[in-house]
């Protein structure tokens, strides 16, 4: 992880979630929700919102990975 945060390219990088189907989305919102169950081990939950680009952009081929 510390990798990402020192990399410009990390930095500068568009962040997308990739679903079980293959569809990824753009992260729009990232938030840290407390839970509230009495007697539950999860106290905190990390939640990621994805949204789906529409028109006519289209995801450019990934050529790899670094």
């Amino acid at each position: 992880m510390d990798k990402f945060l020192v990399s410009p390219a990390a930095q500068n990088a568009r962040v997308q979630i990739e679903m079980p189907n293959g569809e990824k989305l753009d992260v729009s919102v990232i938030q840290l929700l407390e839970s509230r169950m009495i007697g539950d081990r999860d106290t905190h939950i990390l939640n990621l919102k994805g949204v789906k680009l529409s028109g006519t952009w289209k995801m450019p081929k990934i050529i790899g990975k670094l």
